[in-house]
């Protein structure tokens, strides 16, 4: 048989106009996976409602971030494969969960090349039914349907991956020089609470009262919560960060139903109301900058501290396209084809 690897992110609209952030936003919504309520609701409130006028809203935004090149989280996922693909002599294709660049595409172009057993790689730290389960679900549902003959080995989720946390706590070490922090705010992408339980094997391990993460349970495999607190505390070890300079929070709710916290927004107003002066901010739920990272969180998060009287703000770049994550990588990739092994995850 031969090996092939596809890398799947998320995706992004073909360009920061309302028309084509209208179709992108209606695949990315109806995925049952991000909005899981009954599918006649989901219609309601995704085309009946939020189609009618976030598009335009979000148009804006993504206009504020648009290189010259296209998306930014296209041009450096592309980048970033290009580099793994220099570190191994398998094929590497490149495909997106939502928009114009799918996963079909990606599995043709190995199928193409001859490639008949996939290492399907979700560019996601940590596990979430609205992001590493969404693309592992669909990469299945096509191969399963187009094309029947290849074999697919996916990647887990490596947010406590020893070698992933050295490569992630070399960026922010690198993004903390020449700054004189008062705080260190770790911002993941939130979910709705119920994500959690739904998620949970023993449907009954996760109580969401900050204990449960604590003791030792099979449902941490698929506990984002548990998960992106873990990437935390790694990091802090990893680099010495004082404990009481380190938070962690969560980003980008949508509706009016609990979401994890505490929200990203609230600790800028609150951090900033506590006399935090200087201020950096890592988003380690993306390995690449996008939407959410360079205009929620590099933009209006750097206004909302400054308005609760904060000072000087930074944001440190994701991993993005560095040598050294596209090397680990290529490592990865490596064990896989030679000894068909995975990447160690410490569950804890």
């Amino acid at each position: 048989m031969k090996k092939g690897v596809l890398l799947v992110n998320l995706g992004s609209p073909d360009s920061p106009t309302a028309k084509d952030v209208k179709p992108y936003l209606d695949e990315f919504l109806m995925d049952e996976r991000v909005i899981d309520v009954n599918p006649i609701l989901r219609n309601i409130i995704v085309r009946g409602i939020i189609l009618n006028t976030r598009p335009k809203k979000s148009a804006e935004a993504y206009s504020k971030i648009w290189w010259e090149e296209g998306s930014p989280l296209i041009i450096l996922s592309e980048r970033f494969t290009e580099k793994v693909q220099k570190h191994t002599d398998l094929p590497v294709a490149l495909g997106m969960r939502y928009g114009s660049m799918s996963i079909k595409e990606g599995l043709q172009e190995l199928k193409d090349k001859g490639v008949d057993e996939v290492f399907l790689v979700p560019l996601y730290p940590h596990y979430a039914m609205s992001s590493y389960e969404t693309v592992v679900v669909k990469a299945l549902e096509v191969q399963q349907q187009d094309f029947p003959e290849m074999q697919v080995t996916t990647l887990p989720a490596f947010y406590s991956n020893p070698d992933y946390i050295k490569v992630l706590s070399k960026s922010i070490a690198e993004g903390l020089k020449g700054f004189d922090y008062d705080h260190i705010l770790f911002s993941y992408h939130g979910i709705p609470e119920r994500h959690i339980k739904k998620s949970d094997p023993t449907k009954f391990h996760c109580q969401l009262n900050g204990q449960c993460c604590k003791i030792n349970s099979v449902a941490h495999h698929t506990c984002y919560r548990h998960q992106c607190y873990d990437t935390t505390e790694l990091v802090k070890k990893e680099l010495g960060l004082p404990e009481d300079k380190v938070s962690t929070s969560f980003q980008s709710r949508l509706g009016s139903d609990p979401w994890l916290q505490p929200f990203t927004d609230k600790e800028f107003e609150r951090l900033g109301k506590e006399g935090v002066k200087k201020l950096a901010v890592i988003t380690p739920a993306f390995v690449s900058d996008c939407l959410e990272t360079l205009e929620e969180i590099a933009m209006e998060g750097k206004e909302q501290f400054e308005e609760a009287g904060g000072g000087d703000y930074i944001h440190i770049p994701c991993l993005n396209d560095r040598e050294d994550w596209a090397e680990l990588m290529a490592k990865w990739i490596k064990e896989w084809e030679e000894k068909d092994t995975l990447p160690e995850t410490n569950i804890r």
